[in-house]
């Protein structure tokens, strides 16, 4: 394989996988007209189109997408082969790149991640935020964050998060034109603040449990969001009932500003997890990131 061919392919995989000349541009730190003048080049000399590009768009064609998915196995232990050169370092180095949604980044990294790279200027961490559940060893990631329950077995899964609980509010002036719901299956007498998941587009049911039985209910209300802000604001408000994480309405609920109900219905379930694939040894910047987020 000639040289160019390698630098090609790597330019070929970062913009299929960022669907983006210009994202794929500012991760490798080249100007977007010589990545699109290399795709040409290596497309030429394979005799096959890799990439369907339209003046919104950037896709990898079929063939594309199969070579794809062979290249980001082979990159990621070239990665994890320059990675583990650190150990040669007295401190860490590289590049980790993490996959994780909002609430999540919102929660745990904020809060620690600055000090992390403060403390370990040879890190550089780079966080896609998504919602959907991402196949990180398909995408490139070095790890991903998600809830407890949603990571898959075959990962290395390392606790970054205390347990959590959603819970249902509203605030005192709603309650005094309605009796407060004594099990869930009272929430059709109520008005439901929704939220739209921003992945599948369908609303987010409210999940029970007690006794060992689970129940789902589908909620209909004045409100429904993609986001979290305006749900909590329209409750805090006393527009309705609100399904929201306990964590950010303990000190409403604490001051009396909202009631919670239901609490019999709402149990914690496990926080937020650090996963990676165990089929390689961390690089060494991947460990001392999870060094910093662990949670004991």
């Amino acid at each position: 394989m000639e040289r160019n061919d390698l630098n090609d392919l790597m330019v070929f995989a970062a913009v299929a996988r960022e669907r983006s000349f210009t994202r794929a541009a500012a991760i490798l730190a080249m100007s977007p007209s010589a990545l699109s003048h290399a795709m040409r080049g290596l497309e030429e000399r394979l005799g096959v189109r890799l990439l369907a590009r339209t003046t919104r768009s950037v896709s990898p064609t079929e063939a594309g997408e199969r070579l794809l998915q062979s290249l980001n196995p082979a990159f990621a232990d070239i990665e994890s082969g320059l990675g583990a050169l650190a150990e040669w370092r007295d401190n860490p180095s590289g590049t980790v790149r993490l996959t994780t949604f909002a609430y999540a980044a919102k929660m745990v990294l904020v809060p620690k991640l600055p000090a992390f790279l403060l403390a370990n200027p040879e890190v550089r961490v780079e966080v896609n935020i998504d919602d959907s559940l991402t196949d990180i060893v398909a995408a490139g990631f070095d790890a991903g964050i998600r809830l407890g329950e949603t990571v898959e077995k075959d990962m290395i899964a390392v606790r970054i998060g205390p347990d959590l609980r959603t819970v249902v509010v509203a605030t005192p002036s709603y309650f005094e034109g309605i009796a407060p719901p004594q099990t869930p299956y009272d929430l059709d007498r109520h008005a439901c603040i929704g939220y739209r998941l921003t992945t599948s587009g369908g609303l987010l049911p409210w999940e029970f449990e007690k006794n060992g039985k689970d129940i789902k209910i589908r909620t209909s209300g004045p409100l429904i969001a993609n986001d979290g802000d305006l749900p909590l604001a329209a409750v805090r408000a006393g527009v309705g009932l609100g399904y929201i994480m306990e964590h950010d309405v303990a000190g409403d609920i604490a001051s009396g500003a909202l009631v919670q109900v239901l609490k019999d219905w709402c149990p914690s379930f496990p926080g937020f997890r650090l996963y990676h694939p165990s089929r390689r040894q961390s690089p060494p910047a991947l460990r001392a990131l999870i060094a910093a987020l662990r949670y004991d």
